[in-house]
């Protein structure tokens, strides 16, 4: 016999089921995410890293899997070259990390994160040096060109060495006497530049320089042919006046500059203040050389007045936005005294 009450009881288990299950879909929770939210023991370190397979550019890591009372959702993976890094992630016990670069020497770690977002400790590190990959040096770099020369100062700039794989510096040499060569510059951010200053020269001296390149896996290009270069006298003494019309965002400078030397200026480069932001619309009585370090505008003299005899003047001109007006004037690498008028 069918007990009168069986069903009865049943319709009403069934509507608590539904209504406790309404309000924690009202919360915005589920079981499991209640039990990430109480969870605050972190996963055990997983096992030590291996390298299951590598090649130049990439390579395949594996470990041993962590514990954890929830259980472990993801391990992130570091990748440290120098003061460089990379993070990536699995949900495995094994990654494929792809785009590194040969010869380099990388250090690899691996922690696991639970639902909770407990973090494990960082396993033991792995320090693994890529495999070369390149058996080929670069060729030698082009003959450097002195493309400006100051006083105890030359920048130098050659063209670039041709690699099979990947440039990692120039080297700059000074020749000096029986051929002894003395490193002077090392150009090393990546990709290399093919230019580099000289600094701490002396005046009114000829050098020799020569590059060389090295490529990523350590094998040196031959040397360039050499390039010879004599300083310029040490730099005149001078002083500068200039008449400055401004306005709101640009201004007309009309520099005098004087020779107050004793020896004749023979070819002449001029340095100011200049911002990045500003403009030159037009310039005469001298010409634009370059904008260095992007803080400063360099000038140089026309064909008609490189001579600037001891207490004689050059006079030049400048239309210019931005409101840094000429401050900080050289004469060849000497600072000049400014009088504003």
């Amino acid at each position: 016999m069918r007990h009168p009450f069986r069903g009865i009881w049943s319709r009403a288990a069934a509507l608590v089921a539904c209504a406790l299950t309404a309000t924690l879909v009202a919360a915005g929770a589920t079981p499991a995410q209640a039990a990430a939210a109480d969870d605050t023991e972190r996963p055990t370190a997983p096992g030590p890293i291996t390298v299951v397979a590598i090649d130049t550019t990439w390579v395949e890591l594996t470990w041993a899997a962590s514990t954890d009372n929830v259980g472990v959702v993801r391990y992130p993976v570091g990748a440290q070259f120098e003061d460089f890094g990379a993070q990536y992630s699995t949900d495995t016990t094994s990654i494929r990390i792809t785009d590194l670069r040969p010869a380099r020497t990388y250090t690899f770690s691996v922690w696991a994160l639970d639902a909770a977002g407990n973090s494990s400790l960082s396993n033991p590190t792995l320090r693994l040096t890529m495999p070369p990959g390149d058996d080929q040096p670069p060729s030698a770099p082009g003959q450097p060109v002195a493309y400006d020369v100051a006083a105890t100062v030359v920048w130098l700039r050659w063209a670039h060495s041709v690699e099979n794989v990947a440039l990692d510096r120039y080297e700059v040499f000074r020749v000096d006497a029986g051929g002894t060569l003395t490193r002077v510059r090392e150009v090393s951010q990546y990709p290399p530049v093919n230019s580099a200053q000289i600094s701490g020269l002396a005046a009114n001296t000829t050098y020799t320089f020569v590059v060389r390149a090295r490529d990523e896996a350590g094998h040196l290009s031959p040397l360039s042919a050499p390039v010879t270069v004599t300083t310029l006298p040490p730099p005149p003494s001078c002083a500068v006046r200039s008449v400055v019309r401004q306005w709101s965002d640009g201004f007309v400078a009309h520099l005098v500059v004087r020779n107050t030397g004793t020896t004749a200026v023979d070819g002449w480069t001029m340095t100011w203040r200049f911002w990045a932001s500003q403009q030159v619309h037009g310039i005469w009585g001298a010409k634009v050389v370059d904008r260095p370090n992007n803080g400063y505008l360099r000038v140089g003299n026309t064909g008609r007045n490189a001579v600037i005899p001891p207490g004689g003047t050059v006079s030049l001109g400048l239309v210019a936005s931005g409101t840094q007006l000429p401050q900080e004037v050289t004469l060849n690498g000497g600072l000049c005294v400014v009088a504003d008028e």
